[in-house]
């Protein structure tokens, strides 16, 4: 955008959007946040969510993210993070609403996992199968050279893997959950299992199978029962 000129010929620069007032940055970065998981929902494309892109949607400059996410990557892994903490919301939710029969609220937790999956496809695409979490080997240490007029500088810099916190996200999250609920049944004498855990890992696989089919094949015709179908022998009930 052009700047004004004034009566004496001098070019003015462009008006800038207004600077939060103090205390106000969380909501600009809550801003940013929203502007990156919207363009996410549009395009259904993670490429689509640039620095620019997110900007461009937020109404601000490019450089005013820098302050809340150093690059591309930390945004894209907030918006996951974000993401789990809906699905868990809404799992958690169903569970609320299950009463207190183990079995009833296994099975309530893994339809409210297969209802967000279908609810938000783009985003659960993402979450499970997108480019968020850079393979191990790309987050070794990295070095980083500015040079400016007088001063050549040297940074070095470690990144975390951030599969970590994908894996994280999963176990603290939905994981978790079918395991109380597999651990719930166990106790109550009806499940047959000897591994909570591990068979929560099992039936989030056969759930994640089940969601991403019916994605690809929304016309196939499910079985009215396909849920208990999938769940009840991936969790050894009784």
């Amino acid at each position: 955008m052009s700047g004004i000129t004034s009566a004496e010929g001098a070019t003015e620069p462009p008006t800038a959007r207004p600077r939060n007032p103090r205390g106000e940055g969380d909501r600009l970065r809550a801003e940013i946040l929203a502007a990156a998981a919207e363009l996410l929902e549009a395009d259904g494309d993670e490429r689509a969510v640039t620095l620019r892109a997110v900007a461009r949607r937020a109404g601000i400059a490019a450089p005013s993210i820098y302050p809340h996410f150093q690059d591309r990557p930390a945004l894209m892994l907030q918006v996951m993070r974000q993401a789990f903490t809906g699905l868990s919301v809404r799992v958690r939710s169903a569970l609320d609403q299950a009463g207190d029969d183990p079995q009833e609220r296994l099975h309530a937790a893994c339809r409210a996992y297969l209802d967000f999956a279908r609810d938000h496809p783009e985003r659960y695409r993402v979450m499970f199968g997108g480019e968020w979490p850079p393979h191990p080997a790309r987050t070794a240490r990295t070095i980083r050279t500015t040079r400016t007029a007088r001063t050549t500088r040297t940074t070095r810099t470690t990144r975390t893997t951030r599969t970590e916190g994908f894996a994280r996200s999963l176990t603290d999250g939905f994981i978790g959950c079918l395991t109380d609920c597999l651990a719930d049944c166990l106790a109550a004498g009806r499940g047959t299992g000897i591994d909570p855990a591990a068979d929560a890992v099992a039936l989030w696989l056969g759930l994640h199978g089940l969601a991403h089919q019916r994605a690809i094949a929304p016309a196939f015709p499910w079985p009215a029962d396909i849920v208990q179908r999938v769940a009840f022998p991936l969790s050894h009930l009784a």
